[in-house]
């Protein structure tokens, strides 16, 4: 099992920048593909974006392709969320994933293993 744990969350105005870092440990984490997921008040939990155990290979929603970047480094056991032109819409509490799968298949099935989350709050 990999321990996860999240920071980088605020408050930001609409249109603006926020950087997630996720810090692993525990088991080797370049043996697992990363995710961010985001929970907003009375909605489920939702991928948001995942990244191939290499780095090498990304996936993203639809609502926020194009304004986020996820990456990773191995070396650090660290990953990231870097969340561009925000929306109020984007406001939750975000979590970092870690999956022996597939990046891919984070896109559909939740993980098991998860952060304790960090909130985003996008002002309009």
């Amino acid at each position: 099992q990999v321990q996860l744990v999240e920071s980088g969350g605020g408050l930001v105005q609409a249109g603006g920048s926020l950087r997630l870092s996720c810090a692993a440990s525990g088991r080797t984490f370049s043996s697992y593909a990363m995710g961010w997921f985001r929970q907003a008040p009375g909605k489920e939990r939702e991928f948001v974006a995942s990244v191939s155990r290499s780095g090498g290979t990304t996936y993203y929603a639809d609502s926020v392709k194009g304004r986020f970047i996820i990456s990773r480094d191995n070396a650090e056991n660290m990953g990231y969320l870097q969340m561009n032109s925000l929306k109020p819409e984007d406001t939750a509490v975000y979590y970092c994933a870690a999956d022996l799968r597939t990046a891919q298949i984070m896109t559909v099935i939740l993980p098991k293993d998860w952060g304790q989350g960090t909130q985003v709050t996008v002002s309009s």
